[in-house]
């Protein structure tokens, strides 16, 4: 099994064709994010694409915003999924799509007809999608999202556990072992560490955080076990430390203490260290 690193649009400033050379320059293997706006973006960003060789995954906040509208209906959310599953019909393949769905204001009753519409308008399109366990969303914590799975036996999610160390204040053995009961639905992670008080760590690989490091690979290297045992030829993952208000700054705002864009990189770097590892473990275990 190949692991597959995908460089993420979120929190970029410049543009989707610079973002791919960027990406590639850095060793990422696609990237990841939401349709350009214009159709001009969008044939340069394919054209960039193919130039070299990345990959894409496509991204889907429903009613177009990380934060959903707690005033916009289930028929407004499933309006905006089935437009943004064709937006890049003929122009962009992406390899599947995540989508950020729903919201958590919503009952369990509404929140079940929301997945079971969404996948049927999935495959009307013959698309791939998987769903973000993101708070804010209906997936905002690993007990609605086991109930959901419990009713939606063939849910994908794409894992962003960053989220649940917000709403469970801390990953504790209750919730991990949830979590790694949820792994056969995984199609996708987003790697960014999270910690009790919140959903970004400063930096992962030094001082205190790095026990919250260890505890997110933990379920990360469950994820790829399991994908391993069923035979999956390659898996992906989007390093996603970002900015809006995740990033440490100075008390006075102005000054950034970390980038992002390096963390990401180097968590692409030790993630590549950390899944040889594994993968290597595991061969040896299976002779």
């Amino acid at each position: 099994m190949k692991l597959e690193c995908f460089f993420t649009l979120w929190g970029w400033s410049g543009s989707a064709v610079e973002a791919v050379h960027h990406a590639k320059q850095a060793g990422f293997d696609g990237i990841e994010g939401q349709v350009p706006t214009t159709p001009e973006e969008r044939v340069l960003f394919a054209a960039a694409l193919s130039e070299t060789g990345l990959s894409y995954i496509q991204e889907i906040a429903t009613t177009g915003t990380y934060v959903p509208d707690r005033s916009l209906t289930l028929e407004d959310h499933l309006s905006h999924f089935e437009k943004e599953l064709t937006a890049a019909a003929g122009v962009l393949n992406p390899r599947f799509i995540s989508c950020l769905g729903g919201c958590d204001a919503w009952s369990m009753e509404q929140s079940i007809v929301f997945f079971r519409r969404a996948q049927a308008l999935a495959e009307k399109h013959k698309k791939v999608v998987s769903f973000e366990t993101h708070r804010g969303r209906i997936l905002y914590n690993p007990w609605r999202c086991a109930q959901i799975c419990q009713a939606i036996p063939n849910l994908k999610l794409t894992f962003d556990i960053s989220h649940w160390c917000v709403v469970c204040e801390g990953l504790q053995e209750t919730e991990i072992a949830l979590i790694e009961d949820l792994a056969v639905r995984a199609q996708h992670i987003h790697a960014r560490v999270g910690y009790d008080q919140g959903p970004q760590v400063p930096q992962p690989f030094e001082g205190t955080y790095k026990q919250d490091l260890q505890t997110h690979l933990k379920i990360w290297k469950n994820i790829w076990k399991t994908q391993l045992k069923r035979g999956q030829a390659r898996t992906s993952v989007t390093p996603e430390f970002g900015v809006d208000g995740y990033e440490y700054r100075s008390p006075d705002g102005n000054q950034p203490l970390v980038d992002p864009l390096q963390i990401n990189i180097q968590m692409m770097n030790a993630l590549k260290i950390d899944f040889q590892k594994e993968l290597n473990r595991e061969i040896s275990l299976s002779k």
